[in-house]
């Protein structure tokens, strides 16, 4: 009409009459049109948000997820309600649930919810798979789907999500692989992918997140490379990829992200060098490269992280030394460079680490003296050198360290009196110096340095001689065996815990303490290591004194020149080959390698074990039997050896060499090192680590262990075991089925941290095939399908550690308990009846919900059926979830909620 209107306007062959008439026309024809369309736009505008809102009520109605069963409701009552916030017309731009409960999400249609802005359903119970509808809703700025029991895949649709700014999926179920269309989201600040079960590489694409702040994609099983498109996210406060399967090297790229904080790449296989590049990350507070397979050097550049209060390196293979440039890191409060193979001396420069509370070096080779500077860091309140070379005598002034809680120097060479200072550290609850070369008495004042019920002392395996100072305060467990002591037994010693006096020449006068052990040595003889020190307090003669100096003298160049030829050795071993490859020494130390053969320290290990006397046996399982030594290079193992008759049978020659198999590829925390093992003609004997406190099957079955064994340390070690069999199925690169998951098979170290042993009759599970087995196991631990199906794969596994974690809160087989999983008498059985009567019940709240957690983790791996059992990955993920509050009292939880869903769901343990 508008165009009509101007050529009849610009007409000059009309008349000026008619040119009126004309311009009255159109004008009124324009008007008529303008009017028109206005009454349809209007008209548009009235029923747009009418027919809008009406979608948002259906669906609201529909989804059951509120409370609501009017058939005609509206939408504009749910404005009101605290979950929902909508615009001034009146359409729900924000849903933010927050109340716990079990919700459908297939239920909810969210498509009709064009205006959303923001979407947070976090904790909620939520179940099903994340909706592809997810992907229309154009405006979301904020989706939060963390901590629910998801599954299935991330929607690649979510990459069409261009204004998100805030994108979390973390602590699900969910799977597959992370979509490339993720790298869209280029508005991202904040993107949550954890705890979930993730596979794949991590798509490149993600570096165009430029404005990327925080990224978490940890505790999945993501494998392939670290993309160096990662450092392009310049923008990034945290980092974290841990516990993953990642692999290759640390890109130099990361060294672009000079405003990361945190930064942790643990549990991973990350194997070369770390990247110098790292020293660029300045502002870094805390940098955890732990668990790993890096290499090389530590390199200097870290000393340039003058922010750093946390640094973990431990468990890799790093060599060379400790760089003096650490000293630089004045920040610092917690320091661990254990489980490597790092030489050389213990920098003097440490001891500038004034605000220092954790120092961890053990398990390396280093060598020399404990330096005096490490006196000045008064606030540390935990040091573990042990398992080193150190030699020299234990510093003076040692007493300085006023704090010090835990003081680990155990399986060294050092030598010299235990300075009178020691007795100075009035908040030590953990003391071992056991396996080194000390001399001279006990401190009359030693035992008078505190009365902590958790307090322990361990000197065995010295030479200290004198008698035994009288006890002051509550010790729980004091082991002076093997050392040359005489005298009597103090009475007070019956106050302690447990004693372990043995192998000394004390006073065949013996208490009647049921807590003492004592066996004297075999022959014992009046001299002791006090009677030939130059300062002792008994007169001799100048040439007595003589005589003395020059053996003192020729003693300690003895014991200094060994350690030099050790030191020498292993340098030269470890240029030749860094990753440990067999020295071929009579007396090599099995520690500094992998896969030994035996053939060179055969004879080492006869001598040691008296040709494998009984008196060395400290258990017998189904293959072999089980000794405790101490090798030439003092340290404690334990042996497993597989008698001669025994290695002429084939199944038991199977299951040796499938143990080694099994144990040479793997490693993780809570699963039982493996120091080498010896094939010698017809003796076999594997050398593991030595477990201080041996199964969990003995602890729960000795009162006294059992209720030092408490609440806390029992849920800690339920914990510790989950991850173990995780790390086996899921983080392999072939999954491995253990089949013999038992209280007897899970071992427990000084520190109350579990390893899985005894993987004699393990698998590795292939998918190609049936897998179809022959019964293994303990019974009583054996999942009930094995009986009629004879087909082996993780979730046998999961069962039998459900019947171990509920044996661990029970404190004895819970055989009366699973015989009642089928029959409806377990309904009225609470909790609190079956748990542990040893132990009271904790007022803590948070241990509460965690023993709760332990009881409801169980019962789901108890569950008949195989497929609604949890993997071992969702259940150690459940374990890093922070708990809500429980309305529920301890008293009124009863064994049939436990094996609910609804209760499993709440604690994102069940595969829905």
């Amino acid at each position: 009409m508008l165009v009509t209107h101007n050529i009849v306007c610009n007409s000059l062959h009309l008349k000026i009459m008619n040119f009126k008439y004309s311009l009255l026309y159109n004008f009124c024809g324009l008007k008529m049109w303008m009017v028109i369309l206005l009454a349809i736009s209007i008209g548009i505008e009235s029923a747009t948000p009418t027919s809008q809102l009406q979608m948002e009520a259906n669906a609201i109605l529909k989804s059951g997820w509120w409370n609501t069963s009017e058939a005609q409701f509206n939408i504009s009552r749910c404005c009101d309600w605290p979950d929902i916030s909508c615009n001034k017309d009146g359409s729900i731009y924000e849903i933010n649930i927050t109340s716990i409960s079990i919700y459908d999400f297939s239920a909810l249609n969210l498509s009709v919810f064009h205006n959303l802005e923001s979407l947070v359903l976090r904790s909620i119970g939520l179940i099903g798979v994340v909706p592809k509808e997810i992907g229309l809703l154009s405006k979301l700025t904020l989706l939060d789907l963390s901590s629910n029991g998801l599954g299935g895949e991330i929607p690649p649709l979510l990459g069409n999500l261009t204004k998100l700014t805030h994108l979390d999926l973390s602590s699900n179920i969910l799977g597959g692989e992370i979509p490339p269309s993720l790298g869209n989201l280029t508005k991202l600040t904040h993107l949550y992918l954890f705890s979930n079960s993730l596979v794949g590489e991590i798509p490149p694409s993600l570096g165009n997140l430029t404005k990327l702040t925080l990224l978490d994609l940890s505790s999945n099983n993501l494998k392939g490379e670290l993309p160096p498109s990662l450092g392009n996210l310049t923008k990034l406060t945290l980092l974290y990829l841990f516990s993953n399967a990642l692999g290759g090297e640390i890109p130099p790229s990361l060294g672009n992200l000079t405003k990361l904080t945190l930064l942790y790449l643990f549990s991973n296989a990350l194997g070369g060098e770390i990247s110098p590049s790292l020293g660029n990350l300045t502002k870094l507070t805390h940098l955890d490269l732990s668990s790993n397979v890096l290499g090389g050097e530590i390199p200097p550049s870290l000393g340039n992280l003058t922010k750093l209060t946390h640094l973990d390196l431990s468990s890799n293979v790093l060599g060379g030394e400790i760089p003096p440039y650490l000293g630089n890191l004045r920040r610092l409060i917690y320091l661990d460079i254990s489980n490597n193979n790092i030489q050389g001396f213990i920098p003097h420069e440490l001891g500038f680490l004034n605000n220092l509370a954790r120092l961890d070096l053990s398990y390396n080779r280093l060598n020399g003296n404990l330096p005096l500077s490490l006196t000045n860091l008064t606030k540390l309140e935990y040091i573990d050198i042990s398992n080193n070379f150190l030699n020299g005598s234990l510093p003076s002034n040692l007493g300085q360290l006023s704090k010090l809680r835990v003081l680990q120097l155990s399986t060294n060479f050092i030598y010299g009196a235990i300075p009178m200072s020691v007795t100075n550290l009035s908040h030590l609850e953990n003391l071992n110096i056991s396996h080194n070369l000390l001399f001279g008495t006990l401190p009359s004042k030693f035992f008078q340095m505190a009365s902590y019920k958790t307090f322990v002392i361990n000197l065995s395996h010295n030479f200290i001689s004198g008698e035994i100072p009288s006890p002051y305060g509550t010790f729980q467990h004091l082991y002076l065996n093997n050392n040359n002591l005489t005298g009597l037994i103090p009475q007070s010693l019956c106050n302690v815990g447990y004693v372990d006096i043995s192998y000394n020449c004390i006073n065949d006068l013996i208490l009647s303490c049921t807590n003492i052990y004592t066996r004297n040595k075999d022959e014992c003889i009046d001299i002791s290591f006090r009677q030939f020190q130059p300062w002792s307090p008994h007169k001799r003669n100048n040439k007595e004194r003589h005589s003395v100096v020059i053996g003192v003298s020729i003693f300690i160049i003895l014991i200094l020149a060994l350690s030099l030829l050790v030191c020498l050795k292993l340098r030269h071993s470890s240029i030749k080959n860094n990753h440990g490859i067999t020295m071929k020494t009579k007396n090599g130390d099995l520690f500094c390698i992998l896969n030994y053969d035996g053939k060179i320290a055969y004879d080492d290990i006869i001598k040691a074990t008296e040709d494998f006397d009984i008196r060395y046996c400290i258990g017998t399982g189904a293959y072999g039997s089980v000794y405790k030594t101490q090798l030439p290079c003092g340290k404690v193992v334990a042996l497993k050896k597989l008698h001669g008759y025994e290695a002429e049978i084939p199944s038991f020659d199977e299951s040796f060499r499938n143990e080694v198999k099994i144990l040479s590829e793997i490693k993780h925390r809570h699963i039982v090192k493996l120091y080498g093992f010896c094939l010698h003609k017809r003796v076999m004997f594997l050398i593991y680590q030595y477990m201080e406190r041996g199964s969990l099957f003995s602890i729960l079955y000795d009162d006294a262990e059992a209720m030092e064994f408490n609440w806390r340390k029992r849920v800690s070690f339920v914990k510790g075991v989950a991850f173990g069999l995780s790390y086996l199925h899921h983080d392999c690169p072939t999954p491995i089925v253990h089949r013999d998951v038992s209280s007897g098979n899970i071992l427990v170290n000084s520190e109350w941290e579990p390893s899985v042993a005894d993987f004699g009759t393990a698998r590795l599970l292939q998918y190609e095939s049936s897998n179809r087995t022959i019964v293994a196991g303990t019974i009583g631990y054996i999942a009930p399908e094995l009986a009629y199906t004879m087909v082996v794969n993780e979730k046998c596994d999961v069962y039998s550690f459900g019947v171990v974690a509920l044996e661990t809160l029970v404190g004895r087989h819970p055989e009366d308990i699973l015989s009642l999983l089928q029959s409806t008498s377990i309904q009225g059985i609470k909790l609190c009846e079956v748990l542990d009567k040893r132990l009271s019940l904790p007022n803590n709240d948070i241990v509460l919900r965690d023993i709760i957690r332990v009881a409801a983790i169980a019962f789901a791996c108890l569950n008949l059926n195989p497929s609604l059992r949890p993997t071992m990955k969702s259940v150690s993920q459940s374990f890093v979830i922070e708990l809500p509050p429980l309305n529920i009292p301890l008293s009124g939880i009863s064994l049939q909620q436990l094996m609910s869903q609804e209760l499993q769901a709440l604690f994102h343990i069940v595969n829905l």
